[in-house]
């Protein structure tokens, strides 16, 4: 199982070029072991950059989240209690950005890799990531 950060999901569905090769590796296996896993938190992180204007996407973005919900190799996850917790009492130094910190906390609670591209959560030691 695998973790996607926000863009990595959104360039996987629509710019999958952007990807490295590494993370297109494991976005592969994560389909094929029916492993992907995305943090509800994104969902959100999507809503707002297509409501700021930040991202225009192809379809309506509730049309778009629906989509990926409903393909049977991709599995959402909420944040709960024990996620909010550990997003903030993360050790050792993370940036400040909340949905970070929680996708963060999810890969770490969950003890999968982080697909990410974001050198900030790359660098951080307390986390395996993919890129």
């Amino acid at each position: 199982m695998i973790l996607l950060d926000t863009h990595v999901w959104l360039w996987w569905l629509s710019n999958p070029e952007k990807l490295s090769a590494a993370a297109a590796r494991a976005i592969d296996d994560g389909v094929r072991e029916n492993g992907i896993v995305i943090s509800s938190i994104s969902s959100w992180e999507v809503a707002l950059l297509v409501i700021r204007g930040r991202l225009e996407l192809a379809i309506n973005h509730r049309d778009w989240i629906g989509k990926t919900e409903g393909l049977p190799f991709v599995h959402f996850v909420p944040v709960n209690n024990l996620i909010a917790l550990r997003s903030v009492e993360l050790p050792g130094a993370f940036h400040p950005d909340p949905a970070d910190r929680i996708i963060a906390a999810t890969a770490m609670t969950m003890a999968i890799p982080l697909v990410t591209g974001d050198q900030k959560i790359i660098d951080y030691p307390h986390l395996q990531t993919i890129w």
